[in-house]
């Protein structure tokens, strides 16, 4: 504290002014001392306050990172539950396709399991089809070298083709000339259209120039809707004798006339077996029957040459005629007899006699020309009258219906059998495919099972 000694010149303080001057002092030393005080006790609290602010400050800080560790934790909870749910979705969508591909495996076995069976049905089928196939080629083979002709049936495109070959027609009727080589099958099919071998239009004739290949012939009178067919004799084709009928389409005819002239051999059988088989209506016919009963006369002593009475050349004719007539008979009959074939009609006839029957002269010489040439036009005006019938009646339905309708082909008899043999065949080649797509259908199955196991197995992984 400071000296309250007066100053030089100035006169003594009074102790008045000496004590309010060591009040002042005091007093600005207590106000000092308090402001120091006051100073550190805001300085204290300035710290402390900081203190507490900077504590708030942690705490909220603490708070905040708190609050951030809560929410992230809450949004990685979140996402971890997210991510559960979606795998599970994920796992239950994984177990249902597993479930569906073995389900998909499944039916593809059990319908594997069903084709195999279905295959193995055809299979035996087919094995049977072949099995008799086997068995019909064995007898076939059996009877061929028994003696027994194999039966052979068309195809109905066998049929078609044979008609088309032969230019076959509704409204004509067809006739096919058939037989040994040498018989006279020219001559009289020449007869029969009322022409003589060397005329112009007619069939050729002789040996040399025999008939090579089928030839057309149509009746030159329209009055008589007949189309006759020569056809190339047995022995001048390399063709065994049971294939004769079925290489040449016979069987699309309306009748066969069977011509032999000496013997009935096995072709003629054939032919005439195949007939029946086919109901063809069959004329057997033996020709030159005026060479024949000259050849008999012979033997019996008749000489051209001899100066005889036409009385004697008569009694000697009509002998040796009887007698050609009873012999061709009896031998048709034995040969029909030994092919287990009923007793048939042979008609005996010379083709110069039929030539004069058609031209409408009266020959003395005649035996069974004027029944065979009836027999063959009554049955083609029985045929086209039937045909006119069902044309008819065709009409009929026609009217019946109010509507126009095509005229049905008409069958004959043996395309219905060749019809119900052919679906047989159909049946068992039906059959051989159906195999083949059922074996195919099998393994494409397995191979669908295959991948839907691997796919099922992947998923499963």
């Amino acid at each position: 504290m400071g000296s309250l000694a007066s100053l030089p010149g100035d006169p003594s303080p009074s102790l008045e002014e000496i004590k309010a001057r060591q009040d002042i002092e005091i007093a600005a030393v207590r106000a000092r001392q308090d402001a120091e005080v006051a100073a550190a006790r805001v300085r204290q609290d300035a710290e402390v306050a900081a203190e507490r602010v900077q504590q708030d400050a942690e705490v909220a800080a603490e708070r905040a990172r708190q609050d951030a560790a809560r929410a992230q934790i809450y949004k990685v909870t979140m996402m971890v539950q997210t991510v559960q749910e979606q795998a599970k979705r994920d796992a239950q969508a994984a177990q249902e396709q597993a479930k569906k591909l073995q389900e998909a495996a499944d039916e593809g076995k059990r319908k594997a399991t069903a084709a195999q069976e279905v295959a193995n049905a055809w299979k035996k089928v087919a094995e049977e089809q072949v099995k008799a196939a086997n068995a019909a080629k064995e007898g076939a083979e059996r009877k061929l070298k028994e003696g027994i002709r194999p039966v052979v049936t068309p195809t109905p495109e066998e049929v078609s083709a044979a008609k088309q070959k032969v230019q076959y027609r509704d409204d004509l009727f067809h006739i096919a000339v058939a037989g040994m080589e040498g018989g006279g099958k020219s001559s009289l099919i020449n007869a029969f259209r009322g022409l003589r071998d060397k005329d112009i239009g007619s069939a050729v004739t002789g040996i040399i120039e025999r008939t090579l290949v089928m030839a057309r012939y149509p009746h030159p009178n329209a009055e008589y809707p007949l189309v006759l067919y020569d056809f190339p004799g047995a022995g001048t084709l390399k063709i065994p004798d049971w294939q004769y009928f079925n290489t040449h389409g016979l069987y699309v005819f309306d009748s066969i006339i069977i011509l032999f002239d000496n013997r009935f051999t096995m072709v003629d059988i054939d032919i005439l077996t195949n007939c029946r088989r086919f109901k063809i209506p069959a004329y057997i016919v033996r020709s030159k029957a005026d060479q024949h009963i000259c050849n008999i006369m012979k033997d019996m002593g008749y000489d051209s040459d001899d100066d005889e009475s036409e009385d004697q050349r008569k009694k000697l004719y009509q002998a040796a005629r009887q007698q050609f007539i009873q012999q061709t008979h009896q031998s048709l009959k034995g040969n029909l007899e030994n092919a287990n074939i009923p007793d048939q009609r042979v008609y005996i006839v010379s083709n110069k006699t039929m030539l004069d029957v058609v031209k409408g002269n009266r020959p003395k010489k005649v035996i069974d020309e004027i029944e065979l040439l009836n027999d063959l036009i009554g049955e083609a005006q029985t045929r086209r009258a039937r045909r006119d019938a069902e044309a008819a009646t065709i009409m009929n339905l026609t009217d019946l219906f109010g509507h126009k309708r095509q005229a049905w082909p008409a069958l004959s008899p043996p395309l219905e059998e060749i019809k119900r043999r052919r679906d047989a065949e159909a049946a068992a080649e039906q059959a051989r495919k159906d195999a083949e797509a059922a074996r195919a259908q099998i393994a494409e199955l397995i191979k669908s099972n295959q991948e839907s196991r691997e796919r099922a197995m992947a998923a499963g992984r």
